[in-house]
């Protein structure tokens, strides 16, 4: 009796001992979230600065100390961005890129070598709340209309109306760099990734004599949001612009493409939307490392550069 009291009590403090040791384990050795849910269901999670593990070669290092910062006018307020340009007076044609919904966007070199290499300007605007731009974070409105306790249905709805309103500096953002001498105001392309999609998407439907839209994963993290799907499939639809949707099939939710993507072919002509192979090991660098780091820019960028080509905003010569 004592030998089976002995052995039930030796396994219970084995068992005891595993549960422990489960719960202090480091959350890299648990289980990642499926693709294609938002992370813990979570409609508006905000994006991790894509370049915090990711090291960048010598030449774009180097290349980094070439962007210019600058400023520009939004409703009310003065918000702030970064120029690359090629050698030279122009103009060029120019490419608008809005970042996604992280608080401390970055100027994002590998881009701006990527395309002032093949002659056209990169302007990357900072929308208000975003550092160093002023004004109230998108995401700390959200988590304030929801501490007033509002339903899952007005958060949600809430957000969409937030993505309108902050697409109005992204307008600004496009109105100003047309003024510019350098650029040619009649070749001007839209693109972004993330939150940064959904704002090409909406600025895709306005389309203001732009050229052309190249949205990365737009809403990808958010789309367990179907108000926000049903605002994107909209814009889609009455964009008269050409679209290329990209996105890796590692992202957080294959959503967009899935949705969206057949819509966008279904429109003919130069428009496009791919899914690419998995990039990376984690969905956050299959989100915004594929479209931010040298390595994914090296397998989209041909794709890119065709797309534009095709829609009539191909580089200077």
């Amino acid at each position: 009796m004592k030998t089976q009291m002995t052995e039930r009590r030796t396994r219970v403090l084995l068992a005891l001992f595993v549960a422990a040791y489960t719960l202090a384990t480091p959350s890299s050795r648990m289980a990642k979230p499926a693709t294609n849910l938002s992370i813990n269901n979570q409609e508006e999670p905000v994006e991790r600065q894509s370049q915090s593990s990711h090291a960048q070669s010598n030449e774009v290092r180097a290349f980094r100390k070439t962007a210019v910062p600058v400023s520009f006018p939004s409703n009310g307020l003065t918000l702030r961005g970064w120029i690359y340009k090629p050698q030279g007076d122009g103009p060029f044609p120019a490419i608008v890129w809005n970042h996604g919904s992280e608080k401390n966007p970055v100027p994002h070199p590998e881009l701006g070598l990527f395309y002032t290499s093949h002659g056209y300007v990169l302007f990357l605007p900072v929308r208000h709340g975003h550092n160093p731009s002023p004004g109230e974070h998108i995401s700390d409105m959200v988590n304030a209309l929801k501490a007033q306790g509002r339903s899952k249905d007005e958060v949600q709805q809430y957000t969409v109306e937030l993505q309108d309103d902050y697409n109005r500096d992204v307008i600004a953002a496009i109105k100003w760099l047309r003024e510019q001498p350098y650029v040619d105001g009649k070749r001007v392309v839209v693109s972004g990734c993330s939150y940064g999609g959904i704002q090409t998407l909406l600025t895709a439907e306005k389309g203001d004599g732009l050229r052309a839209a190249v949205a990365f994963a737009p809403g990808a993290m958010s789309w367990a949001n179907p108000k926000l799907q049903k605002r994107e499939k909209e814009a889609v639809r009455n964009a008269s612009i050409p679209l290329f949707l990209i996105q890796a099939s590692n992202d957080y939710s294959t959503g967009p493409s899935e949705v969206l993507g057949p819509i966008i072919r279904g429109k003919g002509g130069v428009n496009r939307a791919t899914l690419y192979p998995a990039f990376g090991t984690t969905h956050q660098e299959g989100h915004g490392g594929f479209a931010c780091w040298e390595e994914g820019i090296a397998i989209w960028g041909n794709d890119v550069l065709k797309f534009l080509e095709a829609a009539g905003v191909g580089p200077s010569r």
